[in-house]
């Protein structure tokens, strides 16, 4: 093959056109933060109203130095000239969004808001190919988008007109492997050895079974819970086991619902009723049939407290001091030292107010109460 001199053809100075496209995106890098944050507040509200809860959405405008090395990247087809004749307007991940989900289920859902949202102007299913293996990695779909014409009319979002942003939707694990691989390819100066990189191959199997099998876990937790729920209605409680989600659905029925409960609330209080030896709803109900909550808690309290709190009430009349001293987490921890005063309080109020307590002691007594481990 000639030489560039003896074709006289004349070489292209790939350093300068890289730093006339670093000063030129220096001017704009704010710009593209600003709408690399747009997006990432649209996709959110976008999601939040489809109801698809993604693990984390990042956003970001392209670093410069990865910038400065994409605009001076040779042509495949002429080494020559560069791959980008005209970086700001050919490279396409200027700004950047990131939505990473929990589930592959939740992958399409995304993909989903965003073709709905946006305008689409470049849709890629993108399985990675380790560098010098031909070996599939991670999955990833990216978008090229831009805001559409009616968003361009208003005036918050007008100086984005004539931009795009790169959208990419993967799963946790996915985003794992593709971060590990990219850190170690990045510090990597030569491609990676090939028994690394096939490593990294099968560890992307590896992957790929784990989101499927994840998936199906989430799957089968759904369909449990439909059961349950479907139990519930039904009055056959004691087929339900006690989690949090079944105890808020059950306690929402029976105590009205509070908005002010917290997930980790249900969580706790179900640890609670296991220590105590509660082993289905079927047992929790027969305690709730006894005690009237709202009065408990009036004359207890001197007013009607939080769903949880009259529960808790109910369940600590129900059950008598000694299973309650004897099987609450507090018991055990030596920094809860006023745990029996408490108690002894709470129980000498109940008794004042006329209540009877242990009449649910005998049934849970008679076994030990399930290992649910320490507060």
């Amino acid at each position: 093959m000639a030489s560039t001199e003896e074709s006289g053809a004349e070489d292209f100075d790939f350093e300068s056109h890289r730093e006339q496209a670093l000063a030129d995106y220096s001017k704009l890098r704010a710009l593209y933060e600003d709408y690399s944050r747009v997006v990432r507040d649209l996709v959110e509200a976008a999601l939040a109203d489809a109801s698809v809860r993604p693990h984390s959405i990042e956003h970001r405008a392209k670093d410069p130095e990865s910038f400065g090395e994409k605009a001076s990247r040779r042509s495949d087809a002429d080494p020559q000239h560069p791959k980008y004749r005209e970086p700001l307007k050919d490279i396409h991940d200027l700004a950047g969004c990131r939505v990473i989900t929990y589930f592959l289920n939740d992958v399409d859902k995304v993909r989903d808001v965003i073709e709905k949202e946006f305008t689409v102007i470049e849709k890629i299913n993108r399985s990675s190919y380790l560098r010098g293996s031909g070996a599939p990695g991670y999955e990833s779909y990216h978008f090229i988008v831009d805001l559409g014409p009616k968003r361009y009319g208003l005036t918050e979002y007008s100086r984005y007109s004539g931009r795009v942003v790169e959208i990419q939707v993967r799963t946790i694990l996915q985003h794992a492997w593709a971060e590990i691989e990219h850190d170690i390819q990045y510090k990597s100066v030569e491609e990676l050895p090939r028994d690394i990189a096939r490593r990294f191959s099968e560890l992307a199997g590896l992957i790929a079974i784990g989101d499927r099998e994840f998936q199906a876990i989430a799957d089968a937790h759904a369909e449990v819970l439909e059961r349950a729920q479907q139990s519930i209605a039904e009055g056959r409680l004691d087929d339900v086991e006690i989690t949090p989600e079944t105890l808020k659905i059950h306690l929402d029925r029976r105590l009205g619902p509070d908005g002010r409960m917290s997930d980790w609330s249900y969580a706790w209080t179900t640890r609670l009723l296991k220590r105590l030896g509660f082993s289905s709803l079927g047992q929790v109900d027969r305690c709730l049939d006894e005690y009237d909550h709202d009065s408990l808690s009036r004359r207890v309290y001197g007013s009607r407290q939080g769903q949880l709190t009259r529960f808790e009430l109910v369940i600590a009349a129900a059950v008598g001091p000694a299973l309650w001293s004897a099987r609450h987490p507090w018991s055990e921890d030596p920094d809860f030292d006023w745990f029996e005063e408490w108690s002894e309080r709470k129980y000498k109020r109940i008794a004042e107010a006329g209540f009877e307590v242990g009449k649910c002691a005998s049934e849970l007594s008679r076994g030990a109460p399930p290992h649910v481990g320490r507060s």
